[in-house]
């Protein structure tokens, strides 16, 4: 049996990967500092309150814990804030992962999983986006988060460490099921944003700019299931033990939703009214953001069966009725059986 360290695995995406894992089989140890994640969120295996940058820690936490593998969750994520304030994501982002990655590749570890962004695309030239697409990345946020791609084919040359690198286009969803979902503080995120709308929790949701050279003139992004995500990491990590090259992957579905798409379905899902506001375009935001998830798909074996519009928001839908109150968690494995 494999020992697993994640690190970010109190986040939203992190806590879902901790279950997948667990439920494969596999020894799961998380390093958090709960700046950002949930303590409760981690259902399953070794929780460590901790700083991914504290070398001493993760090293002795490798050590210690026979460390194989490191699934790199953690870091900021908002492309506004990045623009605010790039000495924090270059900070988390970029000088943390690379000492992290320093650390693991010092004490032996083999296999180094990154959670990347298609942020590190920029504005596309041509959609939907493939993995040889130029990288321009247009914020902070991308940027931050190219500089470790770049840098990990280095780490694998010097000391050997193999590594995927994953670049998510949009994660939603949740798995309710185990009690786990979105509960970013901002939240910024367009399909909890919307149902928080729905449920009243919030005045209008504001859609950023109307003009964009797209269908309806909103901008659309490619939406992927959470628990689709994780399930790439998976296949990633079995790839790399089975002797797959190191490399990086899109993970979306080729299907790209504009924001009144996603608005519509939401208000469909929740049967109520979404209050609307329209605002100006935000600085760095690509007009369209696609994937092409054919390599991956190939060579990893991955499909995404959970990521259609209609059922991601469903899912979102019945974690964040949840949070409100208004389903117990006692009662969401009842929930199960009529969704």
């Amino acid at each position: 049996m494999d020992d697993v360290l994640v690190v970010g695995g109190a986040g939203y995406i992190g806590s879902h990967m901790v279950a997948l894992l667990h439920r494969k089989g596999l020894r799961v140890v998380v390093l958090d500092d709960l700046s950002t994640g949930y303590r409760d969120a981690v259902k399953f295996g070794e929780f460590i309150h901790g700083d991914m940058g504290d070398e001493d820690l993760v090293g002795a936490i490798i050590r210690k814990k026979k460390i194989s593998t490191v699934i790199h969750l953690a870091g900021s994520i908002c492309v506004a804030e990045s623009i605010r304030d790039p000495a924090q994501y270059y900070l988390n982002n970029t000088a943390k992962t690379l000492s992290l990655a320093s650390i693991a590749a010092q004490n032996g570890v083999k296999r180094f999983i990154f959670s990347s962004t298609a942020a590190v695309y920029g504005n596309p030239i041509e959609l939907p986006i493939d993995e040889r697409h130029p990288k321009h990345p247009v914020n902070p946020y991308g940027r931050s988060k190219w500089l470790v791609e770049q840098a990990l084919p280095d780490f694998e040359g010097a000391y050997g460490m193999q590594y995927m690198s994953f670049r998510y286009f949009n994660a939603a969803g949740s798995n309710f099921r185990l009690g786990l979902g979105e509960r970013h503080d901002p939240e910024t995120h367009l399909i909890p944003n919307a149902l928080h709308a729905a449920l009243g929790q919030r005045g209008c949701l504001t859609i950023n700019g109307t003009d964009w050279g797209t269908p309806d003139g909103t901008c659309v992004r490619d939406f992927l299931h959470v628990d689709d995500l994780c399930e790439a990491h998976y296949l990633g990590y079995r790839a790399l033990m089975g002797g797959c090259r190191s490399g990086a992957f899109n993970l979306g579905t080729g299907r790209g939703h504009s924001v009144r798409e996603v608005v519509d379905t939401a208000t469909a899902v929740s049967q109520s009214e979404i209050p609307v506001a329209y605002g100006p375009r935000r600085p760095g935001d690509p007009p369209s953001l696609v994937a092409n998830p054919e390599s991956a798909m190939t060579k990893l074996g991955w499909r995404p069966t959970q990521s259609d519009l209609r059922s991601i928001i469903e899912d979102a839908w019945i974690w964040e009725q949840h949070r409100a109150g208004g389903i117990a968690l006692e009662d969401l494995a009842e929930v199960q059986q009529v969704a």
